[in-house]
């Protein structure tokens, strides 16, 4: 189980990587689940993620509960609605589309409402 947390993990690790660099392709929530994964699978990589130079603090202040900065939230959603607005342009369902609409919905009712906003002194 370890060995597939890990994998997990590591895959969720290259595709936030992968996402700094694709406009469509999100970082935080890959990140998120690669600590997830790794808190539960090793402590030794829990522990690289958590002191990465480039994203470190941002999952600590995550994990600490003291939120996400709003310049984050505000690129989170507009990524967001950009790519469902795409995806629900390019689906012809409208049950996908209203489907991809409420996961929106859902998302951004989370990072608004649940998700404290980090405020820098």
């Amino acid at each position: 189980m370890k060995f597939a947390l890990n994998l997990i993990g590591g895959i969720a690790v290259v595709l936030a990587i992968v996402g700094m660099f694709l406009p469509l392709l999100p970082t935080t929530p890959f990140l998120l689940l690669a600590s997830a994964c790794f808190a539960r699978g090793s402590t030794k990589l829990h522990n690289w993620l958590l002191s990465n130079r480039l994203f470190g603090e941002y999952i600590r202040n995550y994990e600490q509960g003291r939120g996400i900065p709003l310049r984050g939230k505000v690129v989170a959603l507009a990524m967001l609605w950009a790519s469902i607005g795409y995806s629900a342009y390019s689906v012809g369902s409208t049950a996908l589309i209203a489907l991809l609409v409420s996961i929106a919905i859902g998302v951004t009712i989370y990072l608004c409402v649940f998700v404290p906003t980090l405020r820098t002194a």
